[in-house]
């Protein structure tokens, strides 16, 4: 399995960092994990084909995480898209799609698509597969707008991919991530304990439980940035590619 970080920043751009879009790739699976506003063009200067694309897995629906699909969904209509697309998230997801298609797009979420289009809620700890992608949504914790707000285990073809999304430190952190061959957490802040948002610091205590086999840290403030000399995990960088 490949993973490459489209898009590994926060919601302010922070060290230049484009906002999160992770794409993984295998024999059968293609998919997207969040689609934040910068994901089109991410993608494209990567080459990655979108049309080629069956799922998007959405957390949640903050601009950074899930504005890019109205880009991706009007892109999808005038390239002549005919593959089927599914796109998976919280409760809620089909309204807060069409309610972000309107305000970026008027008129768009009324727009019949030349192509399936498939809008799924997902359930906490009810797994849902998707073809060669079976994804089991854990509750997470990043406030109270924007949400509800879903942390990722994804067992693809034989492997593990575990993804916190934005949030504070929680128990339901432990079962997501536990095994996993990788493990992608939000390190935000260093040290500092910041309300909806986990720091390295809190992270490592939790980490011998946790058990991941592969750490990477994503989703970093400049707080974090400006001390990556000084940690031993990997942090993510925009275009990097990961095979686990």
């Amino acid at each position: 399995m490949q993973l490459r970080f489209v898009g590994c920043g926060d919601a302010f751009g922070s060290g230049g960092r484009l906002n999160t879009c992770f794409h993984v790739s295998g024999r059968e699976a293609n998919f997207l994990i969040d689609c934040g506003a910068s994901a089109l063009p991410a993608l494209k200067r990567l080459e990655i084909d979108c049309n080629e694309i069956d799922l998007i897995l959405i957390t949640h629906f903050h601009g950074d995480h899930f504005a890019g699909l109205p880009f991706v969904l009007l892109d999808a209509q005038f390239s002549r898209r005919t593959r089927p697309l599914t796109i998976a998230g919280p409760q809620g997801i089909a309204s807060r799609l069409a309610q972000v298609m309107e305000a970026l797009f008027e008129h768009s979420s009324k727009t019949k698509q030349r192509f399936e289009l498939n809008v799924v809620e997902l359930a906490p700890e009810q797994s849902r597969s998707f073809g060669a992608v079976t994804v089991t949504p854990y509750p997470v914790v990043h406030g109270e707008s924007g949400g509800p707000f879903l942390a990722y285990r994804v067992a693809v073809e034989g492997r593990t991919l575990a993804y916190s999304a934005d949030t504070e430190w929680t128990e339901t952190l432990i079962p997501l991530a536990h095994g996993a061959d990788l493990f992608i957490a939000e390190a935000y802040m260093y040290e500092k304990v910041v309300k909806n948002h986990l720091s390295l610091k809190t992270l490592e205590q939790h980490l011998p439980e946790i058990g991941a086999k592969r750490l990477v840290l994503t989703h970093m403030s400049d707080d974090m940035l400006t001390r990556l000399d000084e940690i031993e995990h990997l942090a993510a960088e925009d275009r990097m590619v990961l095979v686990f």
